[in-house]
């Protein structure tokens, strides 16, 4: 007899299909993009922080070194002979403002400077004021004008004007004050601005500047 074990076919596991070099190429291939990948995004993030940083200093040095424009302020104005008919041929104006700089590390060279008085919009007179000059950071100059004989052009007409607002309680004035100024830097030097301030002034029956825009700040622009 047979043995019925032994009868039944035997079972054999299928043959292992080796690994194809196309798979395993594609493998490390995704393995590399992916490195790849993460390297990118770590440069770029470094790059991102860098350009953020330098972009926060600069902006910081801007705030700190950007030129401020001076401040002017008008500090004393008179006229004489406004009792007098014929005080035009013989008056004069002086007024006195100063100029300051704001700004804490940077300088400004006064090229020029020129003051002219007017009247209704009309030239009285006008007259140079200081020598080139420089300011420091933080300083405060003193500037004095004075307008008589040739600086001055009043005529008659003009002077009864004034008297019938003198007559009135007080004259209004607009001193301007033009200058070319440079700015410096530490060693940097800007180009040449020329600036303007426009002071409104208001004198009482005595010529005397009237409280009201004694100390007044004046507008200041650039052209």
């Amino acid at each position: 007899m047979h043995n019925k074990v032994d009868s039944l076919p035997v079972r054999s596991d299928p043959p292992t299909r080796p690994i194809s070099r196309h798979r395993s190429t594609s493998f490390v291939h995704r393995v590399k993009e992916s490195l790849t990948t993460r390297v990118s995004k770590v440069i770029c993030a470094i790059f991102l922080s860098l350009l953020l940083c330098l972009g926060i200093i600069f902006f910081i040095l801007w705030i700190s070194l950007r030129p401020h424009r001076p401040r002017v302020h008008i500090r004393g104005f008179s006229i004489s002979g406004l009792s007098q008919s014929d005080g035009f041929e013989t008056s004069h104006i002086s007024f006195k403002v100063t100029a300051h700089n704001p700004n804490t590390n940077v300088g400004v060279y006064y090229d020029s400077m020129q003051g002219s008085v007017y009247y209704k919009e009309k030239r009285v007179g006008s007259t140079k004021l200081t020598h080139p000059s420089y300011q420091g950071p933080k300083n405060t100059s003193w500037i004095d004008g004075a307008l008589r004989g040739s600086t001055m052009a009043v005529n008659k007409d003009r002077w009864m004007e004034i008297e019938r607002d003198r007559n009135q309680g007080k004259i209004v004035f607009r001193l301007e004050v033009v200058s070319v100024i440079r700015f410096k830097v530490y060693t940097w030097h800007s180009k040449s601005h020329k600036m303007y301030a426009n002071c409104y002034i208001e004198v009482g029956w005595d010529g005397m500047l009237l409280s009201g825009t004694k100390d007044k700040r004046c507008p200041v622009y650039f052209t």
